[in-house]
């Protein structure tokens, strides 16, 4: 496994439109996992939610986030940024804007911010601790 990795060197996956695994944690402790759209956007992830969705509920009680995005094809490549969540409405419709067309593609994607009738805002996950990990040398090893 490539060792001492750098948010550039997973740039593609970076800003490929997969989905992420955002981890908000509930007033009982118990972590509620959830598949997420995200920017990678100033060295650090942003996720849409809505002004009400229990996300920025969760935030606003205990801001510890976490958030994971790999790629599960081989050669296998992805990042965890552990950290706090500040929430932020600033912005917000420009930024779901880009989301939803570098997921959705342009045409489908404005349609799909136009037809918003919910207010929403952005988490941004300031880091604490991220682990960037990538088995492309394993996998090129192996004929891949």
């Amino acid at each position: 496994m490539r060792r001492d990795l750098t948010p550039d060197d997973i740039a593609d996956l970076l800003h490929a439109p997969k989905c992420s695994t955002l981890a908000t944690y509930r007033r009982d402790g118990m972590v509620l996992l959830s598949p997420v759209w995200h920017e990678w956007r100033e060295g650090t992830f942003w996720v849409h939610v809505g002004r009400n969705d229990v996300k920025g509920q969760h935030v606003r009680s205990d801001p510890r986030v976490s958030l994971v995005l790999y790629d599960d094809t081989p050669p296998y490549c992805g990042i965890e940024m552990r950290g706090r969540a500040t929430l932020i409405i600033e912005g917000e419709r420009e930024a779901v804007r880009r989301i939803a067309i570098r997921y959705l593609g342009e045409k489908v994607g404005n349609a799909y911010v136009d037809g918003f009738n919910w207010e929403g805002m952005l988490l941004r996950i300031d880091a604490e601790r991220t682990r960037i990990w990538d088995f492309r040398d394993e996998y090129t090893g192996l004929g891949g």
